[in-house]
């Protein structure tokens, strides 16, 4: 079983395979689409396969749903959207995403984490989804703001990558708030069983 195919205008959402390695290892071991990750960029295109051989592990458990953004421009993975933690019976996961800086204001994220947002609210049932992005990350919270998120709470010194400390700041959505702000939903929505 894999994820469902997401697809959108300029986009499509898909699953990850090992062809897709080098994408993900020039997106990730990329310092300025890591600046304020939890983690250090990646030094070894070993990490990358590492990364894949993760997503779908954790996929088979139900925890953490990573699809690789595919541009329909070149076919190229320029970036993730994951949905991690996912609490079916809360109905609730946490949203993640990365974004190969070459692509990055152009609204190519906004129109990702749309896609994904209907995958989780409409086929997955999900009331609320949160984002944990370090303070600093003006550009994420601008994103996340404009889809409706609101900032819920900071947790001071929360993270530490390569000596430097981090704070998190916490936005959460909640699927009503999500469907007055955007009315019906542009795609139709496959995939209903994600497993």
């Amino acid at each position: 079983m894999t994820l469902p195919d997401l697809p959108a205008e300029r986009l499509v959402l898909r699953w990850l395979v090992q062809s897709d390695v080098s994408d993900l290892f020039e997106i990730f071991s990329d310092p300025q689409a890591m600046r304020y990750w939890s983690s250090p960029p990646m030094t070894d295109p070993r990490q990358a396969e590492q990364l894949v051989a993760n997503i779908q592990a954790f996929y088979e458990q139900g925890s953490l749903f990573q699809w690789g953004i595919q541009h329909l421009t070149d076919n190229r993975i320029i970036g993730t959207c994951t949905l991690n933690h996912i609490d079916l019976a809360q109905g609730r996961a946490d949203v993640g995403y990365a974004l190969h800086p070459q692509y990055w204001g152009q609204g190519l994220m906004r129109e990702a984490l749309n896609r994904l947002f209907q995958y989780a609210f409409l086929a997955l049932g999900l009331r609320r989804l949160e984002a944990d992005v370090d303070p600093r990350n003006t550009p994420s919270i601008s994103i996340l703001k404009r889809m409706g998120f609101q900032q819920e709470g900071l947790l001071r010194e929360r993270w530490q990558v390569e000596g430097e400390i981090q704070d998190s700041a916490i936005f959460g959505l909640l699927r009503r708030e999500w469907e007055s702000k955007t009315g019906q939903p542009k795609f139709s929505v496959e995939g209903t069983n994600p497993g």
